[in-house]
């Protein structure tokens, strides 16, 4: 067993001949791909669907990397998911095929329902699919039973007429991928600064002194940031790493387009790094802010004239015990002490994060004493320093701009119903946690999907999968097959849309659409391949016609022209500019600055040094050390062999895809081969525990609702690593995640701090 999952450990930079070497085999034999590539986050071409980091602000001729070749190679196979092939195979069938292989099965081709007699999905015409949609969500009776999830990886258009059309219908039900991965970070920078989003441009990076990271790995999961951080070190900035793995990416960087970094072994990045324990982060910043003030080493001036709090947080870190901060850490002392000298040192600091900070239960807490340690020293809104919460899905960011949120604000309310007269709902409708608790009390009875494998990424896979077949309408617009579209509800519609790479063609020419980035850049993105199916619709179309065919007979007259809209995106833009007004800054005269090569930048209030919190001032918010933590309930009730689980991402994956490599490699910066069921931990837990690399086991969760749940057949990989924590692979362990275990105020589900049990396989 052990031989088929070889670990070869990597010793190279990230990066590098590997980089192109992968995105060669990426890219084989795919004509779409490569005549893309060029175009790839360039003025007038198309924006990558791989992540959100920001393009470059400058004239670069690439600026792509090898997991955007692979996610444009993805889109634009040529394996086909045609009616034949779904007829080939019951919906039963394909249940036990992998992940990998269900999207391996290629685009989607043509609508499909659900045929229960013969467990098959069948072709169906579009026009007969959205008329049954509608008429299935006329006749749930009560909207709070139908629910609209959102992809990350939509347009603003599209996500504008889909809330749009959600809010018309009569409920906030909206959750989308931000839910689950950083709600966190947009609820902590709210009410610590007013203001949900990064502080920073691209731009910033180059004027920054010390660039502080937190959580996450952008080796694998937003490459094009190493770049940044490399010519960042090759001008003098410092770069300290706060994460409980050593990754490859924040150790060292050979730039692709580099030739001498290829043979050279790159650039170094980190000047030092801190292996923090999993959820050790809220401890560890704490420390530093306690050495920083332990100094007198804060910002008196700009603590004066911009913050209020500071007083009370102060006496709440004064009684943090040293002996205390270090055990909740994982960090020295000394350590800490260092780290708070890399930050005195600098006059202009960047701290930038993901979901290791974001998806555990104190994430909140964890993120506002991050900010508090930036405002000590005035990091924030000045050139080259900020807080930079790094998303992942390419538009994500804005989806939540344009609407798609459970809790709309009061403003954006407001201009729905002055430009359409659309009553929308005031109370907050239902997240992506509540989304789960809807579906297995059988409260949701719709559940309509714009992109996404939403019960694969969420917690509780099959218990959420086993719901969703229970409720009477499921929809999903898609480019290729997923485990979730598998579970259809009694009616179940698979609707396939063009891609990001492709052309959209309507009646009044080609259309192109536009996204938001993590730092707050808006631009355009219009593909030119053609379409995989000449039956594909574009995501805006497919919208507009759901909502056609739902609300005709809701008596209500909006005075919105769904067909105009759905082919029309000026038209789109248009509206999404006047709803704006007075809720979000910046979208005016939208249709013309969103055709300037590099777009337009949404203004951050906090990075002008405007605070729009209750006080009118940024807020020290104090914390202390929590002692009712998730590991220490289930420690209390199961015994202490629990461990923490943090779930990571795969090097050649995005998100719940993950593409398949013809040579078997997994994670090539971790040394994984041939197989993704593997679990990472040290080799003194091993040993405490009675188990050796190799040993095949059940990981099992120490839940707190007591439900069984397990996974069979992990392959423990011993890794040097001193804490009690084990990571494993994202989805294939999300089964063991319990919803009741989330980030308290923000819902967002604990990935990183699962508490298992090991137990040999057999």
């Amino acid at each position: 067993m052990t031989k088929t999952i070889p670990i070869r450990p990597y010793d190279k930079p990230a990066g590098g001949l590997g980089a192109l070497h992968g995105a060669a085999k990426a890219l084989i034999g795919n004509g779409a791909a490569l005549a893309t590539l060029p175009r790839l986050n360039q003025p007038r071409g198309v924006d990558c669907p791989g992540c959100a980091y920001p393009d470059s602000p400058d004239s670069k001729s690439v600026d792509f990397c090898e997991q955007g070749a692979w996610a444009i190679a993805h889109e634009g196979g040529k394996r086909r998911a045609a009616p034949e092939f779904f007829a080939e195979h019951t919906v039963t069938a394909l249940r036990a095929w992998d992940h990998v292989t269900l999207e391996g099965a290629g685009r989607l081709t043509a609508p499909m329902l659900y045929d229960q007699a013969t467990d098959r999905y069948r072709e169906i015409g579009w026009e007969a699919a959205f008329a049954l949609a509608g008429a299935e969500l006329r006749a749930l009776g009560d909207p709070q039973r139908a629910v609209f999830y959102t992809s990350g990886r939509t347009s603003n258009e599209a996500a504008f007429l889909y809330q749009l059309f959600a809010r018309a219908y009569g409920t906030n039900n909206l959750p989308d991928s931000s839910n689950l991965c950083h709600e966190s970070s947009g609820q902590a920078l709210t009410m610590s600064l007013g203001v949900g989003k990064s502080t920073v441009t691209r731009a910033d990076f180059a004027h920054a002194r010390l660039i502080m990271s937190f959580g996450h790995n952008p080796g694998s999961n937003h490459p094009r940031m190493l770049a940044d951080l490399r010519e960042a070190k090759r001008r003098g900035c410092r770069i300290i790493i706060f994460n409980p793995l050593r990754e490859r990416g924040l150790e060292a960087f050979a730039d692709p387009q580099a030739p001498a970094e290829l043979v050279n072994g790159g650039t170094r990045l980190a000047d030092a790094y801190y292996q923090v324990r999993v959820g050790g982060d809220l401890a560890a910043i704490t420390g530093i802010v306690k050495a920083v003030l332990e100094r007198d080493a804060a910002d008196p001036d700009f603590i004066a004239a911009h913050t209020d709090g500071f007083g009370s947080f102060c006496a709440t870190v004064a009684g943090q015990a040293w002996p205390a901060i270090e055990a909740a850490s994982g960090l020295t002392r000394a350590q800490m002490e260092e780290a708070a000298s890399y930050y005195i040192a600098s006059p202009a600091t960047i701290a930038a994060w993901c979901m290791g900070l974001t998806q555990n239960e104190f994430a909140v807490e964890t993120i506002q004493m991050l900010v508090n340690l930036m405002l000590l020293r005035g990091n924030v809104g000045k050139p080259g320093a900020g807080l930079m919460p790094v998303r992942g899905h390419s538009n994500v960011q804005g989806d939540r701009t344009v609407g798609i949120t459970s809790r709309p604000k009061p403003e954006w309310l407001a201009g729905l119903r002055r430009v359409f007269g659309i009553q929308a709902p005031g109370a907050p409708g239902l997240d992506a946690v509540g989304t789960i608790d809807g579906l297995l009390d059988g409260v949701v009875q719709a559940f309509v999907a714009l992109g996404g494998n939403f019960a694969v990424a969420a917690p509780d896979t099959p218990r959420v999968l086993e719901a969703l077949s229970r409720t009477r309408l499921t929809v999903h617009v898609a480019t290729r097959l997923n485990r979730t579209h598998l579970y259809p509800g009694r009616t179940g519609l698979l609707l396939p849309c063009i891609g990001r790479t492709e052309l959209d063609m309507q009646p009044g020419g080609a259309q192109f659409v536009s996204v938001e980035d993590t730092a707050s850049m808006v631009h355009a993105s219009m593909g030119r391949n053609r379409p995989a199916s000449p039956l594909l619709r574009s995501e805006p179309y497919i919208v507009s016609q759901l909502a056609r065919n739902t609300l005709p007979e809701s008596g209500i007259d909006w005075n919105i022209d769904w067909n105009a809209l759905g082919t029309d995106y000026d038209a789109i833009r248009a509206l999404i500019e006047r709803v704006a007004d007075g809720a979000v800054d910046g979208f005016d005269d939208f249709n013309a600055k969103i055709r300037h090569d590099k777009g337009f930048h949404l203004p951050n209030s906090a990075g002008r040094r405007e605070w729009r919190t209750a006080t009118g001032k940024a807020r020290f918010i104090a914390h202390a050390l929590p002692a009712d933590t998730i590991m220490a309930r289930a420690r209390a009730r199961y015994g202490n062999g629990v461990l923490c689980l943090a779930t990571i991402r795969a090097h050649r994956q995005y998100n719940t895809t993950v593409y398949r490599d013809p040579k078997g490699e997994v994670d090539r910066y971790r040394g994984v081969h041939g197989s993704r069921h593997v679990l990472f931990a040290g080799a003194g837990t091993l040993a405490r525990l009675g188990f050796a690399d190799g040993d095949i086991v059940r990981v099992r969760a120490a839940a707190p609702d007591g439900i069984e749940r397990h996974v069979d057949g992990i392959r423990l990989v011993a890794i040097d690593y001193g804490h009690d924590d084990v990571f494993g692979y994202f989805p294939e362990l999300t089964p063991l995640l319990s919803p009741l275990l989330v980030a308290r105020g923000a819902n967002t589900p604990a990935f990183k701090q699962i508490p298992v049990l090991l137990e040999r396989a057999g």
